[in-house]
């Protein structure tokens, strides 16, 4: 599967070594270099193109305010000097954020994930994507977590929560803790009602693990957790109380 790629970014030398790890990918093909994100418009909306390596801070437009302003969106690898825009791109769903300078080995890795993605939207074979740097898949009984330079699976009958830490996530199981770079509100959204409910702005925790609640606190495996006050209402209908 050939790649079809644009590289925009303003500086000469950061597109300069981008097309050279690019040509060390046979699997990727670049169709052109921009040092703006407006001329590189025509081209993505005229033509398939499945990947752009986009720098954020331009003099003419933001990467990030560019990605917003496309109807036809191809996937995104941000390379950038700055880390705070980090969060921001991540509710953009892109694929990866690069921190210029980035070596090879980490370019391609961002790459490999690309490949997966488009893989898996050929085939059809995902249910829901929670992009992130490291992209976790929700089937139908079982996470699929991308961390570390590995592939996780994660059932959800071993899974007991989910804490969100800004751009991260942690999933708690009795075995293990992987923490990988993933949106909280995404998996609210993915996992199934049934067996897991949101009980504050940092957790998601898995319905037949709660044991307790007294007060504020659930009691869930060997710690306990705060039940926000937006979350309680649904909380109390888990042990039959409330309407």
């Amino acid at each position: 599967m050939k790649i079809k790629c644009l590289v925009i970014d303003d500086e000469r030398l950061a597109r300069e070594y981008i097309k050279n790890y690019i040509g060390k990918i046979p699997q990727l093909e670049l169709v052109g270099e921009f040092n703006s994100p407006i001329k590189a418009f025509d081209i993505i909306k005229e033509k398939d193109i499945d990947l752009l390596f986009l720098d954020i801070q331009m003099p003419d437009i933001t990467g990030i305010d560019f990605i917003k302003s496309l109807n036809k969106k191809p996937e995104v690898i941000f390379t950038t000097a700055y880390h705070e825009y980090a969060i921001e791109g991540f509710n953009l769903n892109v694929v990866d954020y690069l921190l210029k300078p980035f070596s090879f080995d980490r370019f391609f890795q961002a790459v490999n994930k690309v490949f997966d993605k488009l893989d898996s939207k050929k085939q059809g074979v995902e249910s829901h994507v929670i992009s992130g740097q490291s992209q976790t898949i929700v089937e139908e009984t079982y996470l699929s977590v991308r961390a570390d330079r590995k592939l996780y699976k994660i059932n959800f009958s071993e899974l007991k929560y989910i804490e969100g830490q800004k751009a991260y996530v942690k999933f708690y199981t009795d075995k293990k803790r992987i923490t990988a770079l993933a949106s909280l509100r995404e998996l609210e959204e993915a996992l199934p009602s049934n067996q897991f409910i949101r009980i504050h702005k940092s957790y998601i925790v898995s319905i037949n693990e709660i044991l307790s609640l007294e007060g504020n606190m659930i009691e869930i495996f060997d710690t306990k957790l705060p039940v926000g006050k937006n979350y309680k209402e649904n909380v109390m209908k888990i042990f039959g109380v409330g309407k």
